[in-house]
This record gives structure tokens, sequence and C-alpha cells, in this order.
């Protein structure tokens, strides 16, 4: 069992839209797989058009990358080793915050994504819900989860 179950997903996405109605932002959520497909999708009453993509893409870039959006920015900043990432797979590689990678026994098992706020407010709710992650895994009765 790969500890990211249906369920699971669709709890972080509630996290998520919880904690982007606490900041007063409309977003959109996606939590995807390791392999990076789709599980779960949220997006708010009036949330941006862009948003379903860009949530979808950010979780994708995190698993693909095992790192966190934000994170890969600084690395993809011109000059910097990854400069020009964003450009590769098709341009589906978002260098911005908002996609996190999920973590179980050291083995990244998923991805949350969310966009339509500001990226400091994206990067909240994503987080917001990847903390949650350990909690609902051991609900589940899954490994040890970790953000």
């Amino acid at each position: 069992m790969s500890g990211l179950t249906l369920r699971c997903a669709q709890n972080l996405c509630a996290t998520a839209l919880a904690e982007a109605r606490a900041l007063g932002a409309k977003i959109s959520c996606a939590v995807v797989d390791s392999g990076g497909n789709l599980m779960a999708f949220a997006r708010d009453d009036g949330a941006e058009i862009a948003g379903p993509v860009l949530a979808v893409d950010k979780a994708y870039t995190a698993v693909a990358n095992r790192i966190a959006t934000d994170e890969l920015a600084l690395l993809a900043a011109p000059g910097q080793p990854l400069y020009g990432i964003h450009a590769t797979a098709q341009g589906r590689f978002v260098v911005f915050g908002g996609g996190i990678p999920l973590t179980l026994s050291d083995e990244v098992v998923g991805a949350i994504g969310v966009s339509g706020g500001t990226v400091d407010q994206d990067v909240r709710c994503a987080r917001a819900a990847a903390q949650e992650f350990p909690t609902l895994t051991q609900d589940q009765g899954v490994g040890h989860a970790h953000v």
C-alpha cells in the first residue's frame, strides 16, 4: 500500500481549501500519486481559471523532482544549476511555490499542488495540507510519514 489513498488525497484537498478560506484566497488544489497521476482535485467557487492546470502541474513538478516547487524555484533561477528546467517536460514543470512532495518512510508517494492565491498563500495552503499527511496516514495504519 502506497499510503496515499483516495480518502487521504481528498482530505488533503479539504485541508488546503480550509487554509485558503482562512487566508481569504480562492484556490485550486490537486493531489497526485508517485507517478504524477491525479488522485484528487478541488476548486473553490470563483477561483482563477488557470488554477486547475497550475495546481496539477505544481503537484506533478514536486513529485517528479522530489522537491517543493518554492525550493526548486531557487535552483531554477538564472545562473543557478537548474536554470531552464521550466522549459523541459513539454513546459509542465512549474518553478514557483505551491507544490510539495508527500513522503512516507523516506519514499515520495505523491505530491500536493495549490494555485490561485499569491505564491505565499499557495505555499501556506500546500504546507498546511502536507503537515496533515502524517496524521492521515497514521489514521489508516500506514507507515511513518513526514514532510
